[in-house]
């Protein structure tokens, strides 16, 4: 299941009703913003007992193509990892 930035908002604002939507979505943008120039300084990003994201480095390489067997130069580029916490690990496997 996926959740769009509508869809936290929506669920934040029924759970907080005190808040008015417009900052709502202001928190959440800020949230977003902030972690994606966290990630492009190729900074970790950690919320405590959730996740923590961090940019490895993927270096060049020279691939081929199966369909063609035509080789492919393939630049460095930077991936994203995802580490879940223990805890988030588990109540995800629980069934």
């Amino acid at each position: 299941m996926s959740a769009s930035k509508s869809e936290i908002t929506k669920k934040l604002a029924n759970n907080y009703p005190n808040f008015l939507k417009k900052d709502l979505e202001k928190l959440i943008n800020v949230f977003f913003n902030e972690m994606r120039d966290t990630l492009k300084r190729n900074e970790r990003v950690e919320l405590r007992d959730v996740f923590s994201l961090e940019t490895k480095l993927q270096k060049s390489k020279i691939a081929r193509n199966p369909k063609t067997n035509e080789k492919i130069y393939i630049k460095e580029k930077y991936s994203i990892l995802l580490k879940t916490s223990k805890m988030w690990s588990k109540k995800i496997n629980e069934k």
